[in-house]
């Protein structure tokens, strides 16, 4: 019986031991990055393959977070190209932004009953489910612009 208790008390204090000398736990992870967008290729249809369309005429593309407009029934994602701030507005289908296109006066100094006044000359494009809307004046935003989505359809 000795020997038993004995033993007994060894093993519980080698196990004591064992614990209390045991590695502390991993530290937790940072959460996985999320995976990138992949897109479907081909032309410019919607936002992901618009960025897809830019950065694969080389320029620079980056999320630049949410953006609204009242003259758009939807709200937009701003992005950042070259630099230079640029919104895209993305609709349900084709037809909703052809729709919303149609309220855009020729030199887009109106939408629909909004009159803009704009900082510098507003570009105006659309390809398939998006508008994009271009502030401003860089003539080589422009070009990139115009090689991925076509011509303006309204602007200056």
């Amino acid at each position: 019986m000795k020997h038993f208790l004995a033993f007994t008390i060894i093993t519980i204090t080698l196990a004591t031991a064992g614990i209390s000398c045991a590695s502390p736990p991993p530290p937790a992870t940072e959460p996985a990055a999320p995976p990138p967008v992949v897109s479907h290729g081909g032309p410019v249809t919607d936002y992901v393959s618009l960025f897809d369309n830019l950065r694969a005429a080389g320029a620079s593309v980056v999320p630049a977070g949410d953006i609204s407009q009242p003259f758009f029934s939807v709200t937009g994602n701003a992005i950042t190209v070259d630099g230079e701030n640029v919104q895209v507005f993305e609709y349900a289908d084709n037809e909703e932004a052809e729709a919303q296109a149609a309220l855009v006066s020729p030199d887009g100094s109106s939408i629909g009953t909004t009159m803009a006044s704009w900082i510098a000359p507003p570009h105006f494009y659309r390809a398939g489910k998006i508008i994009v809307l271009y502030v401003g004046d860089d003539t080589t935003l422009i070009n990139v612009l115009e090689s991925v989505m076509g011509p303006q359809f309204a602007g200056r």
